[in-house]
């Protein structure tokens, strides 16, 4: 039949072993993310503990396995079974049988990760949280090796290629200023959340080219995008376009998997003639043997017709003047809204934290030490380091209490661990100046951070300069069943 001819994308092979392995690698370090630090930070002794929650989240009506009960040992079962089934995609086994496997893997992975992200609270209220979610569920309907690769569904993901690129373009040009009169970039490499190893030089380079940057964002985002779905050669040239301004804010910054995601993603518009074009390795026949079984047909156009069904709002906050940011219009989270800097932050304030061993709390600084974040800025010396894909939700955080206010339960709670020298909290640290031992006193100052100059890191060493400007939160004494304020 021609129109099923259609429904095979036999010139895609490339791009659906691209689009399972990568999803199920990004799924992999999710898990291990969520692993190391949940318990930390809302297990059952956590910052903001899943039992406290669970009322709120049977209320709001979002699916996930901690309904009715949540423990630290549930959790981590639900990582390592998670860990477990993205290295069995990674390396292709579930892909090797019949399509129905494939599919039952990464909806597995979808509905676990979406059960800890509904009870993950603030700790979990970032956009490529639910990007992977719809990313698990659309690419499970890929087929597999007994399979061509579904037109539809890659359409499908072109679409979600699409929403992300052209939604965080649209709200930068209804956002601030500086995306406007193409000073964004200014300040960006300074003040994004956690800057990596080249965010500095990045930073110090003219600003003539700076405003290179905005411009390529713009095209990046506002032009790009609708030649996904032009004909080849075009389409695959707008995915490649994408996939190398990704990878500048892979090298310039630390986004979690946001980046490495919508890499992944693009090669949905990538033909096997293209890729074996520019890499003469990558094959142009995978399965000449490969049928599409009318029961998958049906399966694959339920589906398409249900997230085309769900792509109505979606489509509409586009081009809505209140355009929503990183949202989700179903309880599924299916079909979302995305985007991320609105606007650019002009100074870098950090909130740095310390603690004393002294009997009083008015004791002179000198006696007063810092504690070290793996992530986010503190010694001036440090050069930043490269995290992402690994996502440290405690730095992320902590990027955005000068933001907000200082005064979030969560932080009060991570004081409290410190005067305890609770270890799982102290092991989202880099540094404890007390080695595990409990101080009397911890507080929280605010610093204006910038980077140095050339000139002056030649003449201290230092790669940032801070200024102290003021104590966000007075000495805290650890009292039995209280704080108490100095």
């Amino acid at each position: 039949m021609e129109w099923l001819s259609w429904f095979d994308a036999w010139d895609h092979e490339f791009a659906r072993q691209v689009l399972q392995r990568g999803t199920a690698a990004l799924y992999a370090v999710a898990f291990l993310s969520t692993l190391n630090q949940f318990p930390a930070l809302l297990g059952e002794r956590g910052l903001l503990p899943v039992p406290d929650f669970l009322d709120v989240a049977r209320r709001m009506g979002r699916p996930t396995l901690f309904r009715r009960f949540y423990s630290d040992a549930m959790l981590r079962a639900v990582c390592w079974v998670g860990i477990a089934v993205a290295a069995l995609l990674l390396i292709g086994v579930p892909q090797a049988g019949p399509p129905w496997l494939p599919m039952l893997a990464f909806l597995a992975l979808w509905f676990l990760d979406m059960s800890i992200v509904n009870v993950g609270q603030t700790f979990y209220g970032f956009g490529w949280e639910i990007l992977l979610l719809e990313t698990g569920f659309v690419v499970a309907f890929l087929g597999s090796d007994q399979t061509p690769p579904p037109t539809p569904i890659l359409v499908l993901i072109t679409w979600l290629v699409f929403r992300l690129e052209f939604g965080a373009g649209m709200i930068k040009i209804r956002g601030g200023r500086e995306w406007r009169d193409m000073t964004a970039m200014f300040y960006h490499h300074e003040t994004q959340p956690m800057p990596g190893p080249l965010s500095r030089q990045a930073h110090l380079l003219p600003r003539p080219l700076h405003k290179v940057e905005v411009v390529g964002n713009h095209f990046a985002q506002l032009v790009v995008p609708f030649f996904l779905f032009a004909p080849q050669p075009l389409a695959s040239i707008a995915a490649g376009i994408i996939i190398v301004t990704q990878l500048w804010l892979v090298a310039s910054g630390n986004f979690a998997w946001l980046n490495w995601a919508a890499i992944v993603l693009a090669f949905a518009a990538v033909s096997d003639p293209v890729a074996h074009a520019v890499f003469p390795f990558i094959p142009l026949e995978w399965h000449p043997g490969a049928q599409t079984p009318v029961w998958w047909l049906a399966v694959v156009v339920l589906v398409t017709g249900l997230l085309l069904v769900l792509s109505y709002r979606p489509l509409l906050n586009l081009f809505s003047r209140q355009q929503l940011m990183n949202a989700s219009f179903n309880r599924w989270r299916l079909v979302n809204a995305y985007g991320a800097f609105g606007t650019v932050t002009k100074q870098r304030i950090e909130i740095v934290v310390e603690g004393t061993m002294e009997v009083e709390p008015d004791a002179p600084d000198d006696n007063w030490q810092e504690y070290g974040f793996k992530g986010k800025p503190g010694d001036v010396r440090r050069v930043p380091r490269q995290w992402a894909p690994y996502h440290l939700r405690l730095d992320w955080m902590m990027w955005f209490l000068p933001l907000r206010t200082v005064h979030e339960d969560w932080f009060y709670a991570f004081l409290n661990k410190l005067l305890e020298a609770d270890a799982p909290t102290l092991g989202l640290l880099r540094h404890d100046p007390f080695d595990g031992e409990r101080p009397r006193w911890v507080r929280a100052r605010s610093y204006l951070y910038r980077f140095a100059t050339r000139a002056e890191f030649r003449e201290t060493g230092d790669r940032w300069v801070r200024v102290l400007l003021y104590e966000a939160i007075p000495p805290l004494g650890l009292r039995p069943g209280r704080r108490h304020s100095a």
